[in-house]
């Protein structure tokens, strides 16, 4: 049974993406809050020279030893990155745009000089093709299993672990560098582990899903779930289900148009941080409207308490405690001043008596709650009432 399943394609390449996207998501989420996420960008490019130099070493293509030494790589690029900055000369943006083209120039160079007759080249490491990935396979005990799918579980469990152990360290790091350094916790040394797991997970998974898709996993994902939580843990749950969802839902989508499954997934990735933009629960821009909308409504209410209780028991309450001198006095049309007072009605914060708006005991506290900040040391207003 266990065999049948490593064999049926559909479900290994969903379960490769979704595991890409997992480990991505995992160490994305730091660098997305830490506002670096495009480095994953440079280590995706730079891991070419990476992969090209421990070929000529060791004539492996793939296997941790192809994934640590490629991994430093990555690490170079982020060391000669904050070797210019450290010159003042060279802000981090332009950095990043010298170094990983200059090493992804080179990685390139290489392999045109020394590796022609090698199964790597730049298409497979920026593109992949994930739908092969079932037939790449390693033998374990008695099952052939796609070697994709063996490298990106073991990153999933090593980011996964990495963010277990040292979850309150990295929050900290994050959040306050400052406050972590004062606690001796070495934040640069935490953002170096963070940056090594990166190009690790980069070059694990360059040959399914290439480092295009890679970075989309790295940064789309972690920037959805921060569109719809502000807590670190959650962010790695709504990250790990987006990565899911737009593995499955990319792959049949791209069968069911006959176009790239990597670059669906991708698509899917930019539809739910699309969906997150526009529905979220808190940020989401409906979301901002109806609360602009709610709160103006409220503060519409608030003004009508405030202005029937500075009128109310005076001379001229019967004429200005009425809902037509609402136009005058507050600069509401007839419509308007009929949907609030409405609104106020049955909220019971007033009552109409004949043509006369009276406040409730219930509107009369909201409106001395409001003006009792107003008041001076004397006890006197010093806002004008409406």
């Amino acid at each position: 049974m266990l065999a049948s399943l490593f064999d049926n394609a559909p479900l290994m390449i969903m379960l490769v993406g979704s595991l890409v996207g997992i480990a991505s998501s995992l160490v994305g989420t730091f660098l997305v809050l830490r506002g670096v996420s495009m480095l994953s960008d440079a280590i995706g490019h730079s891991i070419v020279f990476g992969i090209v130099v421990v070929w000529l070493l060791t004539h492996q293509q793939s296997g941790p030893v192809q994934i640590v030494g490629a991994a430093l790589t990555g690490l170079l690029t982020v060391f000669l990155t904050e070797l210019l900055v450290s010159t003042r000369r060279v802000k981090k943006d332009a950095a990043i745009g010298l170094v990983f083209p200059v090493l992804f120039s080179a990685g390139v160079l290489l392999l045109n000089l020394y590796a022609r007759d090698v199964h790597i080249d730049t298409h497979t490491v920026l593109l992949g093709e994930i739908g092969f990935v079932w037939l790449d396979t390693l033998t374990i005990g008695d099952y052939r299993v796609p070697q994709s799918l063996v490298w990106m579980g073991a990153m999933t469990l090593i980011n996964g672990a990495f963010v277990t152990l040292f979850y309150k360290e990295l929050k900290l790091a994050t959040f306050d560098e400052a406050l972590a350094k004062a606690l001796g916790l070495a934040p640069g040394v935490l953002f170096y582990l963070l940056l090594l797991l990166t190009s690790g997970t980069a070059v694990a998974a360059f040959d399914a899903v290439g480092a295009v898709l890679f970075v989309a996993f790295v940064i789309v994902p972690p920037s959805t779930a921060y569109l719809l939580t502000d807590r670190l843990w959650m962010m790695f749950i709504h990250g790990a289900l987006v990565s899911i969802a737009s593995s499955v839902s990319g792959y049949f989508l791209a069968v069911a148009w006959n176009v790239s499954i990597g670059g669906m997934m991708a698509v899917m990735t930019g539809v739910f941080l699309l969906l997150a933009f526009l529905v979220g629960p808190r940020y989401g821009m409906v979301a901002q409207v109806l609360r602009r909308r709610g709160q103006r409504r409220v503060n519409e209410i608030r003004t009508l308490a405030v202005h029937l209780y500075n009128h109310e028991d005076g001379p001229e309450q019967w004429v200005e405690n009425v809902t037509r001198a609402l136009s005058e006095h507050l600069l509401w049309d007839v419509a308007k001043a009929n949907r609030v007072v409405e609104r106020s009605c049955a909220e019971g914060l007033i009552e109409r008596r004949g043509e006369t708006l009276m406040l409730t005991a219930a509107g009369r506290e909201m409106a001395r709650e409001i003006l009792e900040p107003t008041r001076n040391g004397t006890g006197s207003l010093t806002t004008t009432a409406p």
